[in-house]
Formats: structure tokens, sequence, C-alpha cells
């Protein structure tokens, strides 16, 4: 109820003044607290204030980018333009060379998504970034899928450079691939990483265009080379994973050495005998050539 105020008015004959009751108009504060009518609209909601984001996948976490990823295609890339190179050194036309460096690319792609297979559970337990296959954003069968396309491809790749050069570049892909098997644990780390690339002179010196060149046998001086370039990449390579390897007990050459002097002494030394042997190959190549 609203409240009245009693006021007194005077009349003009003289008369006492009488008292009405005048009621007052409702305040605005009342007028806010009355119930509003339960059968009106309620008030809209408010409008979201960010857009929302699309719900496709980022091109990271896109099945061929992922597929790449796991190919490790930074080696890859690497060691199909050093070898590409070489056999530009060597005098060999350019279709020749654009062939050795797509045959090097599969091949390496098929090396490194054999070994994201191999290491799918080691990986995934110690947490490896940028590992794909661990994290489980790619299924292994379409890993092997494009690896066996990959073999059906570097066959012929390989064999379009002479059967002689394609053979000796499919024993080095054999053996390379292998080494993600047997000898990877031990001392003898090494040796696969060293036959696979002492191969690759063999590639270079009997290849030619659609088998139609049979080269020369290569100097023994690149075969060594080569072998030792090989042993470098490995130890470049497995100052990665370190820790892991040494959580799980592994005794191979790098990380002998890697608890010797540390990891970065290591990668050091690693760089500089790298580097050395390949001005070697660099010199060996200008004085004595590729083949004997």
């Amino acid at each position: 109820m609203a409240k009245t105020q009693r006021w007194r008015r005077r009349s003009s004959a003289g008369q006492a003044p009488s008292e009405e009751s005048v009621e007052e108009p409702p305040s605005r504060a009342t007028l806010t607290e009355t119930t509003p009518d339960e059968d009106a609209d309620p008030a809209p909601a408010p409008a979201d204030p960010e857009p929302r984001r699309g719900r496709g996948l980022r091109l990271a976490e896109r099945g061929p980018v992922l597929l790449v990823q796991a190919a490790h295609p930074r080696q890859a890339i690497l060691t199909a333009v050093f070898v590409a190179a070489a056999a530009a050194l060597s005098g060999r036309p350019t279709r020749e060379v654009l062939v050795v460096g797509a045959t090097v690319l599969v091949g390496q792609a098929i090396i490194g998504w054999h070994n994201d297979l191999v290491d799918r559970q080691r990986d995934a337990r110690h947490d490896v970034p940028g590992k794909p296959l661990a994290r489980e954003q790619l299924d292994p069968g379409t890993v092997w899928f494009a690896l066996t396309c990959a073999v059906l491809l570097v066959v012929p790749l390989a064999v379009t450079s002479g059967i002689t050069a394609g053979s000796a570049y499919l024993v080095s892909l054999v053996v390379a691939i292998m080494g993600n098997v047997v000898l990877r644990t031990g001392f003898l780390s090494w040796l696969p990483w060293a036959v696979s690339w002492g191969l690759l002179p063999a590639y270079l010196s009997y290849g030619g265009w659609g088998g139609q060149f049979e080269g020369d046998p290569p100097s023994t001086l690149m075969v060594v080379l080569f072998a030792l370039l090989g042993i470098g990449v490995h130890f470049l390579r497995a100052l990665w994973g370190l820790v892991p390897d040494n959580d799980d007990g592994w005794t191979y050459l790098p990380l002998k050495l890697g608890l010797r002097v540390g990891a970065t002494r290591l990668l050091v030394l690693s760089g500089f005998y790298t580097m050395a042997v390949l001005v070697a190959i660099a010199f060996a190549a200008t004085y004595s050539g590729l083949a004997r």
C-alpha cells in the first residue's frame, strides 16, 4: 500500500480546517518492485561476442602433412640434395641428377617411416615430440600403405640409372632399414650407417640413363669417405635421443661418448667431424674423381 499524507484545508467561511486523506502516487521504486507478468516473453540472450571457430582440422593435423612429418623430412631432403649434388659434380646430365635426387628422397622417406613404425611404442612412452604415430595422430596402417607404395616406386626409379647402379642403391636401402631393427642398441650401431652410405658411390659411378650406360667401379677412397660420412650422420641423428636411449639401457657408441664428454661437446665434435669428411670428399672428387 502507498502511504497517505494528512493535510489541513482552510475554508473561506472561517470554518475549522478539516483533514482529508490523499493518497500519494506510487514512487518509482515501488513500480520497479512489481512482479513481472508471467506470460511476458523472456529477454533475448546476449549475442556471443566471439565468432565460432571452424570445425576443420588445422593444416598441421591433416593426414598428408602428418605423413611427411613421419618420414623425417629434414634428413630426407638434405640427403637427397647432397647425393644429387654429387651426381651433378660428377658430370651427370640434369635429367639423371633429377632421377638420382628423386630416388634418394623416396628411399629416405621409406627409412623414416619404417623407423617411426618400429619406435612407435618407445616414442609414446618417452613422449618424443614430432612423432604423429606415437601420439596416435596417424594410423599405422596408413603409414604401412604409404611405405609399400614408396617401395613400389623406388625400385623402378633406382633401376632407371641402370641395373648395377640401381642394385647398389637398393642394397643400401635394405641395409639402412635393417639398421632400424638390428645392431642399433649396441656398440656396432654405426655399422649399418657406414655400409649404407658406403654403397652410394657405386650407385653414382655405375649410374646412367635408362640402364644404357655402365660406368666404372667407384674409387676406394670415395667408398671409405662416404662410409665415414654415414657414421657422422649417425652421430648427429643420435644426439637428439640420448636421454630416452640411456633410460632404455642402450649402449651404442654415440651414447657412450655423450656420457663421457657431454651432449654439447659431442654435438660440436660431431659437427666438426662431419664437415671435415665433407671437405675431404670435395677434395677427393676434384683430384681423383668418383670412379677409378
